[in-house]
């Protein structure tokens, strides 16, 4: 039994909330019409804004099962939508004899369902996430627009597979190349921003509630004034989680100099941004992150 769609944007928002994501009301109102209209989702922003975690949520919030397809360099046919179950013909062939015609070894039988025929057969229907869509090669975008726009594959074979209903469709992009139009034409699009302080705080006291209220607000001034700066890799929403995280295990109640230097790895991933940042960046930081829990 699924849970029904959202009846309005507040609906959505609390919908969403009540599984721990705290959405911009803009991303809320996307996410309700892309549900009502039933249109693919296309979220796009820097990583660990929060656009993979939408997917899981509202597969969790509305009771659906979530396909995943995880994008990447020389993504094709056989990986993301189907293949044929070339062994098992073969089989089926000696087994058959001379007397056997080609076509009945191409029907359901021997077809080996990916991701992108598993959404539009599965009943429910599901969440399908299409991840990273700009780590694919941009053919394989063409391939998507026929799912995208009509809910259907064409199998040579066997003909069109369209889906009884259609799936949630959410894809993301992190931006490291322009999607083409056609894709972005057949969704509707919500850039990913990282969250304002009032925000980001809001999302640590629901996902690291053990974090005190006095970490959090400190967590959230360092992090906030992390992205003011010029670095390679600004830290996303999921390396604010997981330093909070990473802060309870050292038991660390308040930052402090040594704290940071400590556990700035959790935050920044590479190294020229860490050797930018620590020492006295760091303690400029922290002075500030003292001036602003104090307001």
């Amino acid at each position: 039994m699924t849970t029904g769609l959202p009846q309005s944007i507040d609906d959505c928002a609390a919908a969403l909330l009540a599984q721990g994501y705290v959405a911009q009301r803009e991303l809320a109102a996307t996410a309700f019409l892309a549900l009502r209209l039933q249109r693919p989702l296309f979220l796009e922003g820097e990583p660990g804004t929060g656009k993979t975690e939408i997917a899981k949520v509202l597969a969790a919030m509305l009771d659906r099962p979530l396909l995943r397809l995880q994008c990447y360099e020389g993504l094709d046919l056989a990986s993301s939508a189907y293949e044929w179950n070339y062994a098992r013909q073969m089989l089926e062939i000696k087994l058959a004899g001379p007397e056997s015609k080609a076509e009945q070894f191409f029907d359901r039988r021997f077809l080996i369902a990916r991701p992108l025929l598993q959404a539009l057969e599965l009943p429910g229907p599901p969440v399908l996430l299409i991840d990273e869509l700009d780590r694919a090669d941009e053919p394989f975008e063409a391939f998507l627009l026929e799912l995208l726009s009509e809910f259907q594959l064409s199998i040579p074979e066997l003909g069109v597979i369209r889906a009884a209903e259609p799936p949630i469709v959410v894809v993301t992009s992190n931006r490291t190349r322009e999607i083409h139009d056609a894709v972005k034409r057949r969704c509707l699009y919500h850039w990913v921003d990282f969250p304002d302080a009032t925000r980001e705080l809001q999302i640590l006291r629901l996902r690291v509630p053990g974090a005190s209220e006095a970490l959090a607000r400190q967590v959230v001034a360092f992090i906030q004034g992390l992205r003011r700066l010029d670095l390679y890799k600004l830290p996303g929403v999921a390396e604010s989680i997981e330093w909070s995280r990473a802060l309870l295990e050292l038991d660390a109640v308040a930052l402090d100099p040594a704290t940071v230097q400590q556990t700035l790895g959790v935050l920044l991933k590479y190294q020229d941004d860490i050797a930018r940042v620590q020492g006295s960046e760091a303690a400029r930081l922290l002075e500030q992150v003292r001036l602003d829990v104090q307001r």
